[in-house]
């Protein structure tokens, strides 16, 4: 029980006295009597304190410290001034100093200026009343006494005879212990009045004092209960320290059963005294607190204490917490060495995501690899543009909110803006595979291997696709594409990732991740659609084309064509997809050239296609197109100038002397490679013409809900030169109502080709040779062309529909004509079109007259042949008028003159003694209204035997001036005078 009181001394400690301090020449001298008296007094107040009469305890105290301080015996004094300052601190603490203690309260209200005065420094008060001490039992001697006794020591003199009593303690090897019970004591007094600084002072000196033969267990109590005085003042880091210093004593090489289990629950405790937190997410905010070198020492002894006691998922919670912490503090070669413990710890325990819960009941949170790689952006990926849902378009907007009769809302506008933040604008589809990008970092000095690296997601059914990948020595910036396929409709969030490094299982979130940056992690998947892939006859073209809209192309083709030349595409479409294919279209879009196509560049018929649906999964649909190249086969005029350069004449050659020449090309003029801005005559330009096919497709639940896909060929055609049309000209034929047309073809290319029109033989053409070909045809009657959908209003632009009404003759004679070149080497047949070549002199050469004019004798049509007569038989002649114009047109008045040709260029018309006319001579035609007729009559007597011509000639009136000449063209009448019959 003495050792529990505070002041209370072993009173056999005085036999341990230096001698000089025991020995005294007279045992009964004075200062004998005055030790005993003071000893005897500290005693008393030992035992005052102990029944609780701390008055009493005070004034014996204070008589003790005066009768021994004259003595100079110091142990007791020390003593005595401990039982002082402990009746004082009980005084002023009513409540101790263990626990949270304050100033004493008093119950009377006739004291507060006195309990105020008791806090203030050098305040004294007279504690006790000579007459109470009486009704205690003490004598009056006694009581004389305590009336002259002191008042109780105030707060700051309790520390200086604290100071004191150590100070008389330090004097003695063997009073240890009572020196480092005091400096505890002192502490807890002025940690209760808030003086740290002064109680570090009392805690140092007693760390420095010597106390002999301690047990390890005395010790490691000794440094605990320094470290909880330092936590008492508030030394936190010194607090840890000792703790430290107690769990490493708890595992000293004397001790034959170390106790890993209490080292690691002090080691844990001293977390909170170097600014360390087991919880990785104290250390992504802000700055790092703390020793870096310090908390990494003290987490390596957690890991060796936790692999002492046999708790390896303790180490590797504990070295992967070191290594996602404190990677920015550690040197290469420490990086290597962590790394490489932590894979031979989790080779026996892999790491986990899950709680581990310790022996004293705390748990150690997850510790995710968030910098190992470093994630710096995440951005969710748009599908592939072949692969990309379009809504169908509808005549109300699937986006518009009808819950207000306003067009615009700024309220409704304010919560899209909000929602768009959070939404990404574009779909995912079911069952297709999606993709997000990581750009990560890699920190460390060597090679990071990332295994089982995955997306974590929620709000939808999400299957990951893990990845490996590694990641080079601080690789800086590196693109890492993670995929999945969501397996149900909904709003998916993409929430982090996971991965595998060192053989820890990590789940990294992305809001526990600084600095990253991302355009949004919420997208919303829509049901599946079918997966359409196709694959073509034609190479792959190393050209990609650029649509102006924005889209790109899935597949290139290339194909080279001579200019006129047809072949067919076939497109294997096949649906690798999971769902049917139900619907699909196909349109074709030519990209911007300044070459002028004639005819459908592209043709194709979908039925056949559309009858082989719906296309199940896995099946093959055929369609196929046909390429038409069909330029200008026009020459330009420098051409024309080569060719008459080199001596060759392109016009005035006559029908039965053909021409056949090859153009001899002059090297020495020409440049071997042409420049870029070669005009389209050019020989040797190579045209090159590019266009896009689109197949808009669907099917499944996606068609139901109104979405479709797109998919793009890109279809690069290099056009060459086959035959040039240099010129063009026509020649009248023996009939009115047929002409000859002159072509003078050019074979640009490097092989043999033949040219053949319908109903024409073929002609050879040699590499470069140039030949002149003549083609009769029937005129044509352009006015009874049908009209053109640009004229019944579909196209409101003026321009398309005159340049239709011009190109509809063109388009009708080349069909007439059927121009083929073949190559019969290569076997390719192309087209050669004169649709560009015919200006308009030549057009209205070929063009029927909108009067017809019909001449018949003896009622048959004279147009081509002789019509054959007797001399001295009359001849009915009969000129009929056709009215194709929509006008009316006459009367008109025609004269019949007949004539022979003597073929020499002299026609004789002075035949009034060969040809009579049985009437007159001059024929008269009335007015004729559209589409109507007329004719005339009369008839002629021929009275020798010969070959005659009727000459019939129009009347210069009013009527016939008003018509083009053109409008005038009538048969020549050739009659030829048989004898007469006898």
């Amino acid at each position: 029980m003495r050792d529990s009181i505070p002041g209370l001394q072993d009173p056999d400690l005085s036999r341990r006295q230096s001698p000089n301090q025991l020995s005294h020449p007279g045992a009964h001298g004075r200062h004998y009597k005055k030790r005993c008296q003071g000893r005897m007094r500290k005693h008393v107040g030992d035992l005052c304190l102990q029944a609780g009469m701390l008055q009493d305890s005070l004034v014996h105290y204070h008589m003790s410290v005066e009768l021994l301080r004259s003595v100079n015996d110091f142990l007791w004094l020390g003593a005595a001034l401990e039982g002082l300052c402990s009746a004082s601190v009980i005084y002023h603490y009513p409540g101790g100093t263990g626990g949270k203690t304050g100033a004493r309260r008093f119950q009377s209200s006739s004291l507060p200026a006195e309990a105020a005065n008791r806090h203030r420094p050098g305040a004294q008060e007279v504690l006790i009343d000579p007459g109470a001490l009486t009704t205690n039992g003490i004598n009056p001697d006694t009581s004389a006494e305590i009336g002259r006794a002191k008042n109780c020591l105030s707060p700051e003199d309790i520390i200086d005879k604290y100071k004191e009593a150590i100070s008389y303690y330090s004097k003695y090897k063997n009073a240890g212990v009572i020196e480092l019970e005091a400096c505890v004591k002192a502490v807890r007094v002025l940690a209760i009045q808030k003086r740290s600084m002064e109680a570090s002072e009392f805690l140092q000196n007693a760390v420095y004092i010597n106390l002999r033969q301690l047990s390890e267990e005395e010790k490691i109590q000794r440094y605990s209960i320094l470290s909880e005085l330092y936590e008492l003042i508030g030394f936190h880091r010194k607090s840890a320290f000792f703790k430290r210093v107690a769990a490493m004593q708890c595992v000293a090489p004397s001790i034959s059963e170390p106790g890993w289990k209490a080292c690691y629950k002090l080691l844990l405790e001293t977390l909170p005294g170097y600014s360390l937190s087991l919880d990785p997410k104290d250390f992504s905010k802000g700055t790092h607190r703390g020793w870096a070198a310090v908390q990494m020492r003290l987490l390596h002894e957690l890991v060796y204490a936790s692999r002492r006691m046999g708790n390896p998922a303790l180490s590797v919670r504990h070295l992967s917490f070191l290594l996602q912490t404190m990677l920015d503090f550690l040197s290469d070669q420490e990086k290597k060495d962590v790394t490489q413990s932590l894979e031979n710890y989790t080779c026996k325990c892999p790491g986990t995501m899950e709680l581990l819960t310790l022996p004293g009941g705390p748990t150690l949170p997850p510790v995710p690899f968030t910098k190992l790689p470093i994630v710096r952006h995440v951005k969710l990926l748009n599908l592939p543009a072949s692969l990309r849902p379009q809504k169908m378009k509808s005549l109300l907007g699937q986006n518009v909110s009808t819950k207000s009769p306003f067009i615009y809302s700024p309220i409704i506008a304010h919560n899209r803006g909000e929602e768009r933040n959070k939404k990404i604008d574009f779909q995912w589809v079911q069952g297709d595979v999606c993709e997000v990008q990581l750009m990560v970092y890699n920190p460390m000095p060597f090679e990071l291997r990332v295994e089982n690296m995955g997306l974590l997601t929620s709000g939808v059914e999400f299957e990951s696709l893990p990845a490996a990948l590694s990641l080079p020595a601080e690789s800086g910036l590196y693109p890492v594409t993670l995929v999945g396929v969501p397996q149900t409709t909904g709003t998916i969030t993409v929430n982090g990732y996971h991965t595998t490094v060192f053989g820890v299982f990590s789940d990294c979130l992305l809001d526990n991740l600084p600095g990253v940056k991302t355009s949004g992690s919420t997208v919303e998947v829509i049901p599946a659609l079918p997966r359409l892939q196709i694959s073509t006859s034609l190479p792959r073209s190393a050209h990609s084309l650029q649509p102006s809209s924005g889209d790109e192309t899935s597949t290139n083709v290339s194909v080279q064509l001579y200019n006129g030349e047809t072949q067919q595409l076939v497109i294997k479409l096949e649906n690798i997809g999971m769902e049917p294919l139900e619907k699909l279209e196909v349109t074709s879009k030519i990209l911007t050239t300044k070459e002028k196509l004639y005819g459908d560049f592209l043709s194709w018929n979908l039925e056949e296609t559309l009858a082989q649906f719906p296309l199940q999964p896995g099946k093959v649909a055929t369609f196929v197109v046909n390429i038409k190249v069909k330029l200008d086969f026009s020459c330009q005029e420098n051409l024309l100038q080569d060719l008459s350069d080199d001596g060759i004449s392109v016009s005035g050659f006559p029908l039965c002397s053909p021409f056949r020449q090859v153009v001899r090309p002059r090297v020495e003029s020409k440049p071997v490679n042409p420049p870029e801005g070669s005009k389209p005559g050019d020989l040797s330009h190579v045209k090159t013409l590019e266009a896009i096919l689109n197949f808009k497709y669907s099917g499944g639940p996606g068609h139901v809900e109104g979405y479709y896909r797109t998919l793009s060929l890109g279809l690069h055609v290099e056009a060459e030169p086959s035959v040039f049309f240099t010129r063009v000209s026509t020649l009248p034929a023996t009939s009115s109502r047929q002409c000859h047309l002159l072509l003078d073809v050019f074979n640009s290319t490097e092989h043999e080709l033949t040219v053949r029109a319908r109903g024409n033989e073929e002609l050879i053409l040699h590499a470069g040779e140039y030949q002149r070909m003549a083609i009769q045809v029937d005129k044509f009657n352009f006015e009874s062309f049908p009209e053109s959908p640009g004229e019944k209003g579909q196209f409101a632009n003026p321009k398309q529909l005159e340049e239709e009404r011009q190109e509809a003759p063109g388009l009708d004679i080349d069909s007439k004509l059927d121009v083929h070149g073949t190559h019969p080497s290569l076997k390719r047949t192309g087209e050669a079109s004169v649709e560009g070549l015919l200006n308009q002199l030549v057009l209205e050469h070929l063009q029927l007259a909108p009067l017809q004019w019909d001449v018949l004798v003896d009622g048959q049509p004279c147009d081509c042949e002789a019509a054959a007569c007797r001399v001295g038989d009359p001849v009915r002649l009969e000129v009929r008028l056709t009215n194709r114009s929509p006008r009316s047109v006459g009367p008109f008045a025609l004269t019949v003159a007949p004539f022979q040709d003597h073929q020499n260029g002299v026609h004789n018309y002075d035949l009034r003694d060969a040809v009579s006319f049985v009437g007159s001579s001059t024929f008269h035609l009335d007015a004729v209204q559209p589409a109507g007729r007329s004719a005339c009559l009369g008839a002629l007597l021929f009275l020798y035997t010969g070959d005659f011509f009727l000459h019939i000639r129009f009347h210069q009136d009013s009527a016939s001036k008003e018509l083009p000449p053109s409008w005038f063209c009538l048969p020549s009448v050739h009659v030829r005078a048989l004898e007469a019959q006898a």
